[in-house]
């Protein structure tokens, strides 16, 4: 029963929160009418050494597809997309069990361990807040991680529904003041770029194939980028740099259509 209960979270959440392509909210998803709480004082999560969770930690499946939740977070750093859910979920449970309150700095991750403790730094801001990750979410249109409202509020992502972000990792025993450093603005002449990548081959002539093959479909700005070693080259194949998350929703429902599941977005700055 609890495992049922923990799935139909899941899939809820899921299709909440990665379901807001072009800003706004899903369906009566957002903020309350009159939220009563200042998000600026909302403080930042603390990492503390806690126990995993007695719930949502196992391996599971959605939309089947199945995701192997980490051990442990050490070490952990990603970029991508970052989407927000609201007072839809308030109040509900969470997949650890805990329940869900968007006036607290929380987060949902498909795979880091619940709960952890990571660092949201807004690409194209500078803005950072630290999060605690205690939900597993989001499924849909490559979202990397969901945020509270009140971390995407700080984040400065509330309008656009989604946001490129770096996460890292945060353990109990680094120095307060390297947890949350002051937000600074990014140079404007380096935003994070963004890209769809399609496939990722071995063999030259298969990634030449996929590209070729994208190109039928009018598919514009193809290309292939060699990111192996000389040894073992890995020659991956990506559309972009792409104008914004929107464009790449668009473009992915596109490569679907074509038959050829999972594009992934990959940021670079």
């Amino acid at each position: 029963m609890r495992l049922r209960v923990l799935l139909l979270v899941v899939t809820a959440l899921a299709s909440a929160c990665a379901s807001v392509p072009r800003g706004g909210y899903y369906q009566d998803d957002g903020p309350h009418a009159r939220p009563g709480v200042d998000v600026s004082k909302i403080p930042d999560a603390v990492p503390r050494d806690e126990p995993l969770s007695a719930h949502g930690n196992n391996p599971y499946t959605v939309f089947n597809v199945g995701y192997h939740p980490l051990r442990s977070a050490d070490g952990y750093r990603e970029r991508g997309v970052a989407s927000w859910y609201g007072k839809k979920f308030h109040g509900r449970r969470t997949s650890s069990g805990e329940t869900y309150d968007m006036y607290s700095m929380t987060a949902a991750h498909k795979t880091l361990p619940l709960p952890s403790t990571v660092r949201v730094r807004n690409l194209n801001n500078g803005k950072s807040v630290v999060v605690r990750v205690n939900d597993r979410g989001p499924f849909l249109n490559n979202r990397l991680i969901d945020l509270s409202y009140a971390a995407a509020a700080r984040l400065g992502i509330l309008g656009t529904g989604t946001g490129i972000v770096e996460v890292e990792a945060l353990t109990s025993d680094e120095p307060a003041a390297a947890r949350a450093p002051e937000s600074v603005p990014l140079p404007k002449t380096a935003p994070p770029r963004l890209y769809l990548q399609v496939g990722a081959f071995t063999s030259r002539d298969n990634a030449e194939n996929l590209k070729t093959r994208l190109a039928g479909a009018d598919l514009k700005s193809v290309h292939i980028q060699n990111t192996g070693l000389d040894a073992t080259p890995l020659y991956r194949v990506r559309i972009g740099p792409l104008d914004s998350v929107d464009e790449s929703d668009r473009l992915a429902a596109r490569v679907v259509a074509q038959g050829l599941p999972n594009p992934i977005v990959v940021v670079e700055q």
